[in-house]
């Protein structure tokens, strides 16, 4: 019998990860807030659900999503830049109580690199790097990542993606021509779409759970060089960047996923 896994947010990244998982012969049950979207994973043999994280309650059938799966990967973007007014904590904790009464024996959760504050001292960030009280309480990415991997019900990992790439997707789309860009010596902290399905896939196969992970390409340029390539590359007007200030940004490193899970993500970004 295939493994069944539900994935809770099936979007640009949940559906092709729900496909490369289908090609491995799991099962997938899929989630969406659009009531129009439960067609498109129907087409794409994903067993569909509306489900929504509300504050202090989940809108939708969250048993029967979670019923019969052995692993839940949580992909659900906080948004906490459209609305810094949402309670993201009120929104997770319902989803997790809902998690210790379901037959789920482990749980992946999406998180970013953007738990960590960027510095004028760049500093670096491994995946052993250990939270104060007070960064916990001032960031509701990093509480949220502490109440996953505290669950007693279900083995826990977290990955943290850097910012993500894909077809259709890059950043210098939306900062071509732009002028005054800060943090130009700042790293670049990004990751391809296939790199980031190709580690939560090992970590599925390995039985790797219990961990906190990191998913990051290794780019040597500063953002203001890398940038400027990249708007060359594409015919597109490079951006201008800002050079009174003292940059701020901070490097993340994944040796030690790379070592843990014995692989190397080529660059794609």
């Amino acid at each position: 019998m295939s493994i069944q896994i539900s994935i809770l947010g099936c979007g640009w990244l949940g559906i092709p990860l729900a496909k490369a998982l289908l090609q491995k012969g799991f099962k997938i049950k899929g989630s969406t807030t659009s009531g129009e979207k439960l067609e498109v994973l129907k087409s794409e043999g994903i067993l569909p659900f509306k489900i929504e994280l509300k504050e202090k309650k989940v809108i939708g059938d969250i048993a029967s999503f979670l019923e019969g799966s052995e692993i839940l990967i949580i992909n659900i973007p906080p948004g906490l830049r459209r609305n810094p007014t949402s309670d993201y904590i009120a929104k997770v904790k319902p989803l997790l109580r809902a998690i210790s009464v379901s037959p789920l024996s482990k749980v992946l959760y999406i998180s970013s690199t953007g738990v960590f504050e960027d510095d004028e001292s760049i500093p670096d960030y491994t995946e052993q790097y250990v939270f104060s009280p007070l960064e916990i309480k001032a960031n509701p990415l990093i509480e949220a990542e502490q109440l996953v991997l505290n669950l007693n019900t279900a083995r826990a990992c977290v990955l943290r993606f850097g910012g993500l790439v894909g077809e259709g997707r890059h950043p210098i789309q939306f900062l071509a021509g732009r002028k005054g860009l800060l943090n130009p010596e700042a790293p670049v902290n990004l990751i391809h779409l296939s790199n980031c399905i190709r580690l939560i896939l090992e970590v599925i196969s390995q039985d790797a759970f219990g961990h906190i992970y990191h998913g990051i390409e290794t780019i040597q340029s500063s953002k203001q060089a890398y940038y400027i390539k990249k708007a060359k590359d594409q015919d597109l007007v490079p951006p201008e960047f800002d050079h009174t200030q003292t940059s701020k940004g901070k490097t993340i490193r994944m040796d030690w996923t790379s070592k843990t899970l014995g692989i190397h993500l080529e660059n794609k970004v």
